[in-house]
């Protein structure tokens, strides 16, 4: 019955691991002064009906610190791409010749910085939350199985502390990321 435990604590660290990842790409999603591809991810663009994501009908490219160009495969598109981009919470009003799409990211302002540090901080805490949510599943799911008999006592004490100490490493690793971040935001 030691495998029901380790598999117990292996889906939970897979959980935890997931939850990092997302973390991870929602706090790239905040824009610094810095163009970067990231920040496009979640936008999705009304491609012939059809709601698709940016980097799928476009090549994006940061050809200088502060401007992004992107250019469709279909130039038919381009309104679309302007409209997904304005509709977001980007901030950025999008110019077109034509052919491409250019953002420029005009420097953040003190004010700006702190308002999106705060953003980063709320993000970094769901994070959190979602990790300590699957240390309360995974450990509820251990008390069951001893409950059932499948597990003893001190097997459980063990395996909540292994459990214990991968939350601890997850929470760590998206603290360490949202240090990075609020290095960047406040990067001038």
């Amino acid at each position: 019955m030691a495998e029901d435990k380790d598999q117990v604590l292996a889906q939970a660290e897979d959980k935890m691991r997931k939850a990092v990842s997302v973390n991870r790409e929602e706090l790239a999603s905040i824009r610094s002064g810095r163009a970067t591809p990231a920040l496009l991810n979640r936008i999705h663009v009304d491609y012939y009906g059809t709601q698709v994501p940016l980097n799928q009908i476009a090549n994006i490219s940061v050809p200088e610190p502060r401007l992004m160009v992107i250019a469709p495969y279909d130039r038919s598109s381009i309104s679309a791409i302007e409209k997904a981009i304005q509709a977001s919470d980007l901030g950025i009003n999008p110019n077109n010749d034509g052919t491409v799409v250019r953002l420029a990211f005009p420097e953040l302002t003190e004010e700006r910085r702190k308002e999106l540090i705060k953003v980063a901080h709320a993000r970094a805490e769901e994070g959190r939350v979602a990790v300590r949510s699957i240390r309360r599943h995974a450990k509820q799911e251990l008390e069951r199985m001893r409950k059932d008999s499948t597990l003893s006592e001190d097997e459980e004490r063990v395996a909540e502390n292994r459990l214990q100490k991968l939350t601890d490493r997850y929470v760590a690793e998206i603290d360490e990321n949202l240090k990075r971040k609020e290095a960047e935001l406040s990067e001038v």
